[in-house]
């Protein structure tokens, strides 16, 4: 059964809104993929995507960061437009803005060199975070806790409107997030591919937005 009150047509900008916010997680993606397999020392299986914001080309992932913030808060901008008025419309532009702001701060304050990157830094991971690493890393729990929040929200929306398996996939990956998270320590792939699971999905959530509000 749908929800009796469909959403209204998305206006145009509300519409581009919803693409910015579609585009953010792979651009980061993208940006962190093409890098880890470009910068000497890197290893996806030792190494997180942010230390790519370390070193001579670190410049490159900093502005992947920036721009993914600053995508992922114009899509929380176009998710309460197209969402007004509609369950999940309160709750979940605001914390998708969260995690948009969390990718602004993360860039500012970079993540600690470790386990041999950049290139010549010693194969261990470091004794104890940096005042700047630990303001990145508590800057990436807070961004991807409220994406998880995000999606437990609009899980309510799909599920007012009968879109069961959306609504499912809206409470499964944000166990698929932490998890990947609380496997960061043991194996910083984990982190990763965490971290892909809730951009990805980001993706998906906006699209389908975007697509039943034209």
């Amino acid at each position: 059964m749908t929800h009796p009150n469909p959403l209204r047509p998305a206006s145009t900008p509300a519409r581009a809104l919803l693409v910015a916010g579609a585009v953010a997680g792979p651009l980061f993606l993208v940006t962190g993929v093409a890098g880890g397999l470009a910068r000497d020392g890197f290893d996806f299986t030792r190494n997180a995507l942010s230390q790519l914001s370390l070193g001579t080309y670190g410049w490159v992932q900093i502005t992947a960061f920036v721009l993914t913030g600053l995508l992922a808060v114009a899509g929380a901008v176009g998710v309460r437009r197209a969402l007004r008025g509609a369950p999940g419309g309160t709750w979940a532009p605001p914390v998708i803005a969260v995690f948009g702001v969390s990718f602004l701060v993360a860039a500012v304050f970079r993540a600690d060199p470790g386990r041999g990157f950049p290139a010549g830094t010693p194969d261990l991971a470091p004794a104890a975070l940096s005042a700047h690493g630990t303001v990145h890393m508590a800057a990436a729990g807070t961004g991807f806790l409220a994406l998880c929040v995000a999606f437990l929200v609009l899980a309510r929306h799909f599920a007012a409107r009968g879109h069961r398996g959306w609504a499912i996939g809206c409470r499964v990956v944000p166990v698929g997030v932490v998890a990947g998270f609380a496997g960061s320590a043991a194996a910083p792939l984990a982190f990763t591919l965490g971290a892909a699971l809730g951009l990805v999905w980001l993706t998906a959530v906006i699209a389908r937005l975007r697509a039943t509000t034209d």
